[in-house]
């Protein structure tokens, strides 16, 4: 069945029973492909009989379909012309994990951080109303990213200004209202019924016509409605927000789907549909274990495990952690719905009064941890570099304008590989910068991400932010050792022409280029790497004073970022060397960190080239 779709419209005409049968075929596709790749499994699972029924029912692209986070929206991507692509996913020059406006017609709103489809839906609905185009926009958003805060500005904004609006609420881990009985079953699969929507629709027509009490009447029937249906949900909070609320419905059930979808197409005012889906449904190791398989990277099919595994910065990170507040109690770790991801996981089960996830909500995660901080404890914020981004105005105005201890463990920095564009950790560098009271580390091995744990704690007065790279640990150099100074120099410094500057990862491949440019070129080169990077030691220019050229490299971005201000401090101290910035310029696109840093002149042979040629 699925050999023969190429676009939507080759499912128009498919009847219940086959949609069946290409939802069975699409999750076998998706759990082989998958397992080649990595990516996000269980959230994609959940939704296959969805996507599937959006498709049937509305006309993509002139009906828009924007999914919030994006990270569901395989099943959209096979429908749509990319399947023959799929075991590109995610790789360099292929098809993104995350939905790409680039990349289809079909992707109207390009996606990965979370809690945006209902804003964004609004935006793209109005816009419709106000150039008398026709056409629904459907914003799909699940029940973790209903935790953000922009989605209630959204929703708040929403519901009695667009009647192209439809929302649909996948509801695959909570109940949003707490009496969802059998009752409020019933009752939305009568509501959904073609036949009853028709009926209500041809009456309400008719009661109007009626000369001088036809509006009253239904105004009347309309106030009865909405208080008997207060009565059998309980919670009628959509509802007051002026949606017209119709579930819960089960989201792997194809016919009440396509019923419930067509009334919400029917209506002439926003609608929010709540849909019930099981995370990772079809496939058994996902649905026992949905967080593992949310963001996977390459697995066994047979028995659900990963095919690398071992230490990593995140898990190194959460040991030390759990180190950390086995002797003192002040310890607390703050999450925003990434447990798993950062390495949180045991030390929820070890202190769980002193674990909080806040759900997905940077910016409460910051305020939450400053009021903690004021309060005599040690908050610690673990959190992916591209999330922070959302809480920089609470970093500013909450931590650091109030001399607050909050610990950053900011995970993620620098490339990520093949999240692509949405999740680069490249741009916490360039704000962090600009933050006054704010310290930050940058490690590149684990020894001293763990050391630089304790001097955040116990060494620094205020706020503090150790970012580290995703992944594992590069091969030391021999006899390297972190020596807890804000720098460490190589070579022989009074002498060098060249001096390489740069800070974590990065050191991993301008040691390499040292070596080689000292050992096989016989050139006068030293090398400096920062271990502190903000506030930058100035004593650092001591050891630049008879360096003709000087090299920045790091990973992240060039404005504004750490080789900027290291720019400025050479000035402000007389050194008049030739300066070479080396980073980041623009967003970057999906493939190995290796082809990421070799793509961006980061590499050993590029910096070898540049201290040689440049």
């Amino acid at each position: 069945m699925l050999e023969n779709i190429n676009s939507p419209k080759d499912i128009k005409s498919l009847n219940i029973d086959e949609l069946d049968i290409l939802c069975s075929e699409i999750r076998s596709f998706m759990i082989d492909s998958v397992s080649k790749t990595g990516g996000h499994l269980a959230s994609n699972l959940g939704v296959v009989e969805l996507t599937v029924a959006l498709h049937k029912v509305f006309n993509s692209p002139n009906d828009q379909i924007v999914f919030d986070v994006g990270h569901q929206c395989y099943t959209h991507k096979i429908l749509t012309g990319r399947k023959d692509d799929f075991s590109s996913l995610r790789q360099e020059d292929g098809i993104s994990g995350f939905t790409r406006r680039n990349e289809s017609e079909h992707d109207i709103f390009s996606s990965g951080h979370s809690s945006t489809s209902i804003s964004s839906a609004i935006g793209l609905a109005q816009a419709k109303s106000l150039k008398g185009e026709k056409g629904k926009v459907i914003a799909v958003i699940g029940d973790g990213a209903l935790t953000g805060g922009l989605a209630y500005e959204a929703l708040n904004n929403s519901g009695n200004q667009s009647s192209n609006l439809i929302v649909i609420l996948n509801d695959n881990e909570m109940s949003i209202s707490k009496n969802v009985g059998s009752v409020a079953r019933n009752l939305t699969t009568i509501r959904t019924s073609p036949k009853y929507f028709r009926f209500k629709s041809k009456m309400s027509r008719l009661i109007a016509k009626i000369p001088l009490i036809g509006s009253k009447i239904t105004t009347f029937f309309t106030l009865v409605n909405q208080k008997l249906r207060k009565r059998i949900y309980k919670n009628t909070f959509f509802e007051d927000l002026g949606f017209r609320y119709y579930g819960p419905i089960d989201g792997h059930d194809l016919d009440a789907l396509i019923d419930a979808l067509n009334v919400a197409k029917a209506h002439n005012h926003s609608v929010l549909l709540h849909i019930n889906t099981v995370k990772g449904k079809g496939y058994e190791f996902a649905e026992q274990n949905p967080s593992k398989f949310h963001g996977i990277g390459k697995f066994d099919i047979n028995t659900g495990e990963p095919i690398s595994s071992g230490d990593n910065f995140s898990s190194v990170f959460g040991e030390s952690l759990i180190h950390l507040a086995e002797n003192d109690f002040r310890f607390c770790a703050v999450t925003a719905a990434m447990a798993s991801g950062t390495g949180l996981s045991e030390f929820s089960k070890k202190f769980p009064k002193r674990f909080f996830d806040v759900g997905i909500a940077e910016q409460h995660a910051v305020t939450f941890s400053a009021g903690l901080a004021r309060n005599g404890l040690l908050p610690v914020f673990a959190v992916y570099s591209t999330f922070l981004q959302r809480s920089y105005d609470q970093l500013i105005h909450d931590v650091a304008m109030q001399d607050l201890k909050v610990i950053f463990a900011i995970d993620r920095a620098g490339f990520v590989g093949e999240d692509g564009e949405s999740h680069q950790g490249l741009f916490d560098t360039a704000y962090l910068m600009s933050v006054p009271n704010l310290t930050v580390f940058a490690p590149a091995y684990y020894d001293e991400l763990s050391s630089m744990l304790y001097q955040a704690a116990y060494k620094e007065k205020n706020a503090v932010a150790i970012r580290y790279p995703r992944g594992k640990e590069c091969e030391k150099p021999e006899g390297y050792e972190y020596n807890k100074e804000n720098y460490i120099v190589f070579g022989d410094d009074k002498h060098a022409k060249t001096a390489i500057i740069t800070y974590s990862r990065e050191f991993c491949e301008c040691y390499k280029a040292y070596n080689k440019l000292t050992q096989e070129y016989k050139e006068s080169v030293c090398l400096i790497k920062l271990n502190k990077i903000k506030p930058i030691d100035e004593s650092v220019t001591e050891h630049l004073k008879k360096a003709k050229k000087i090299i920045f490299a790091e990973e992240g971005i060039k404005d504004g970022g750490v080789g900027d201000c290291f720019a400025s401090m050479l000035k402000e101290n007389g050194i008049d060397a030739e300066f070479k910035h080396v980073a980041v310029d623009g967003f970057v696109k999906q493939a190995s960190v290796g082809a990421q840093i070799k793509k961006y002149r980061l590499d050993c042979d590029s910096i070898v080239e540049e201290v040689l040629n440049g």
